[in-house]
C-alpha cells in the first residue's frame, strides 16, 4: 500500500482546508485509514480514522466537531475536511493505513503499518 497526502497550506484561523490521502495498491480499500498530526518538538498524535467495512469513524478530542473524515472508494481516496481551524492545529499531517486484515480503528500510531509523506498545515492567528 502506498499513500500520498496532499491539500495542506496556509490558512487564517477560522478557515477550512481539505486534505486528501490517495492510496494505491489493491488492498487500500480494505484498510483502516487514519490521519495523525505532528507539531514541531511534539509527538505524532491521532486526529481521525475511518474503517473500511462500515465506514465508522473516530476522532481525537481536540478536533471533534470541527474535522470530518470520509472516504471515496471509487477514487481510492480518504479525505479530512478541517473546519474552524485554530493556530494550534498547525502541524505536519500524515495519513496512514493499518494494513490488510485489520478492520478495527486504532488510535495509536504504532498500529499503522503504512505512512504517507505528510503535508504541512499552517494556521495563522
Amino acid at each position: 500500500v502506498q499513500l500520498q497526502a496532499s491539500g495542506g497550506g496556509l490558512v487564517q484561523a477560522g478557515g477550512s482546508l481539505r486534505l486528501s490521502c490517495a492510496g494505491s495498491g489493491r488492498t487500500f480499500s480494505n484498510n483502516v485509514v487514519g490521519w495523525f498530526y505532528q507539531a514541531p518538538g511534539k509527538a505524532r498524535e491521532f486526529v481521525a480514522a475511518i474503517s473500511p467495512v462500515s465506514s465508522s469513524t473516530a476522532y481525537g478530542d481536540s478536533v471533534k466537531g470541527r474535522f470530518t473524515i470520509s472516504r471515496d472508494v471509487a477514487q481510492n481516496t480518504v479525505y479530512l475536511q478541517m473546519n474552524n481551524l485554530k493556530p494550534e492545529d498547525t502541524a505536519v499531517y500524515y495519513c496512514a493505513a493499518r494494513g490488510s486484515g485489520f478492520t478495527v480503528i486504532a488510535r495509536s500510531r504504532s498500529q499503522y503499518r503504512y505512512w504517507g509523506q505528510g503535508t504541512q498545515v499552517t494556521v495563522s492567528s
